[in-house]
């Protein structure tokens, strides 16, 4: 993706003049931020970005603290900082784990309400112009806004347009539902025993993105409100089992983690593997000329009720010092800013969260130029929250459930006995 630092820089450069960042203000204290990201390799946007907050907020240091390896690692580090009272000021939170997040910090009087600043840059209007509801809603936890979201992803389909052709099908139309995609998969396999049809990556993902789609795009919950257990111990968690063990025996899926299943597709030995948008840079690069890539969004089973989970993460303010958080707040709004976000897009692939950044002086060109990046922003409004879980142990959960669903594609336990499992540990573990 023909980007550098210097031309992002550049063209950030013409338009902060019009990004509202505030003057410097006139106290003689430089204030400091300690700011905690998760996942190292986001280093190459957040730098960028800071550094050019602080040349028009030269009372404003940015300090990173060394990222987190993954948003649970991230979690668990601002948890324990918590007890010991040595929380960063700003914090990039996982949207699963946002609600956790504030349910142990709020009681503490340790995360900020973003309500009041809101309200002082122009309450709903604010929201309103630069945050789709759906997109709002990602940092909203129990009727309070305490987070902006900075990345969003949804799982996306990255089509071998080659093998999809020789099966039949259409790289440009693929199947709207499951059964149409395993039924394509089957089809490439047969063309040749070495492919694998698909990849769906579920029993090495590293959080449970990928399980939480299987029930969402059915028009399920993971979570019952009214009785705090299990939301998929139904129909939809049963046929959501169904189809990972499907995936293995009809769609010929290789099990394999997901680098190795990326690397695999790379190849062209996959028809098609689900994955994030992040990765379409990653996976432009292994495919390099061996065949045309193309991409599709995630199929919905139930087309009126379904969605896909929006991975990511949202800004949260930890200090409780006001004049932190009055700098706190000029540096959320810019990175979720149009600017910022412009230059977010181009490096990683994500959805762009603040919708002036779709305009023809942004993104509007470089999607007309990168149709495989554009395809997670036609899902937008699809969008749901990445749900958590009661009880603060959604990454422990995980990890169970993940075996459990290995068993089931391995053959191991039937769909049905899965699904007995995973429900049991996940009602125990949320008790």
């Amino acid at each position: 993706m023909n980007i550098n630092r210097r031309t992002a820089l550049g063209g950030l450069v013409l338009g902060l003049a019009a990004a509202g960042l505030g003057q410097p203000t006139l106290a003689a204290d430089k204030i400091t931020l300690d700011v905690l990201y998760n996942l190292p390799g986001f280093t190459k946007f957040h730098q960028p970005l800071a550094d050019e907050f602080m040349k028009k907020n030269p009372d404003v240091t940015i300090n990173f603290l060394a990222p987190a390896a993954g948003y649970n690692e991230g979690q668990q580090q601002v948890l324990r900082a918590a007890v010991t009272g040595n929380l960063p000021d700003v914090y990039f939170s996982g949207y699963n784990l946002t609600a956790e997040l504030v349910h142990t910090l709020e009681p503490r009087k340790q995360i900020t309400d973003l309500g009041p600043f809101i309200e002082a840059d122009g309450g709903q209007a604010f929201l309103d112009k630069n945050y789709s509801p759906k997109m709002a809603a990602l940092g909203q936890i129990d009727g309070k806004q305490y987070g902006l979201p900075v990345n969003a992803s949804s799982p996306i389909i990255y089509i071998n347009a080659d093998l999809v052709s020789k099966a039949g099908g259409d790289p440009d139309n693929m199947p709207k539902t499951f059964a149409g995609l395993i039924e394509l998969a089957a089809k490439i396999h047969a063309l040749d025993p070495k492919v694998a049809g698909m990849g769906y990556d579920i029993n090495g993902w590293p959080d449970d993105w990928l399980w939480q789609a299987l029930i969402v795009q059915q028009g399920g919950k993971m979570v019952d409100t009214a009785t705090k257990t299990a939301g998929f111990d139904n129909e939809i968690g049963l046929n959501a089992l169904k189809l990972v063990r499907q995936f293995v025996t009809e769609g010929h899926q290789t099990l394999l983690d997901w680098d190795q299943s990326r690397q695999q597709f790379g190849a062209g030995l996959t028809g098609f593997i689900f994955s994030t948008p992040a990765h379409v840079q990653t996976v432009e690069g292994l495919v390099g000329d061996r065949f045309k890539l193309k991409t599709a969004t995630f199929p919905l089973d139930n087309a009126e009720k379904g969605g896909v989970p929006t991975g990511g993460n949202s800004a949260v303010i930890l200090t409780q010092d006001k004049a932190k958080q009055n700098a706190a707040w000029k540096y959320l709004k810019w990175i979720t800013g149009p600017e910022a976000q412009n230059l977010i897009v181009r490096i990683t692939g994500y959805l762009p969260t603040n919708k002036l950044a779709t305009g023809p002086e942004f993104l509007a060109p470089y999607y007309a130029e990168h149709p495989n990046v554009k395809t997670a922003s036609l899902q937008a409004d699809r969008s749901l929250p990445w749900a958590g879980y009661p009880g603060g142990d959604s990454v422990r959960i995980w990890r169970t459930q993940r075996d459990i669903i290995g068993t089931v594609m391995r053959g191991e336990v039937t769909p049905e006995e899965g699904l007995k499992q995973i429900v049991a540990q996940t009602n125990a573990l949320m008790n």
